[in-house]
């Protein structure tokens, strides 16, 4: 099985969700997690859940090129420049580069460590990918193939 990784928004709305033997934990998705937890038992649960990954080697934290890389995604997503990968993109808002820059770098982390990121958010992403040429799948997708 491909090594996965998956976003904020599945994790969130599969609660119950059986996490596969190729998971790799964000650091994106886990401060978002931490967050928005409902009260100290989820908070540590989530510090288990981060010690356990860390120590595998299946925890994905953005380096400082990680970082850099993103405020140039930022930029040309801003700017609506045109991509690698074809075409001027549309261009973003000032609000939205804020909104999307947790998206960046869990798409950036996921694509160094050759992770697929499993998403409902299939449209940031999809814009993300223009310039960081990570593997996405929609969260309906993947787990129609996991049935």
């Amino acid at each position: 099985m491909p090594k996965v990784t998956f976003d904020t928004n599945i994790l969130i709305s599969r609660k119950n969700l059986q996490l596969p033997d190729s998971f790799y934990l964000s650091v994106v998705v886990l401060q978002e997690l931490v967050a928005g937890a409902q009260d100290e038992a989820e908070i540590k649960s989530l510090t288990v859940a981060r010690k356990e990954y860390e120590k595998s080697g299946r925890l994905l934290v953005p380096t400082s090129e990680d970082w850099w890389l993103v405020g140039k995604v930022i930029y040309a997503l801003q700017k609506g420049l045109k991509s690698q990968r074809g075409g001027l993109t549309p261009k973003m808002s000032a609000d939205q580069k804020y909104r999307i820059t947790h998206d960046v770098l869990i798409a950036r982390t996921a694509k160094r460590a050759g992770v697929t990121v499993v998403t409902d958010n299939t449209k940031d992403f999809e814009s993300i990918q223009r310039f960081c040429n990570v593997r996405l799948i929609s969260g309906e997708e993947y787990f129609a193939d996991t049935r």
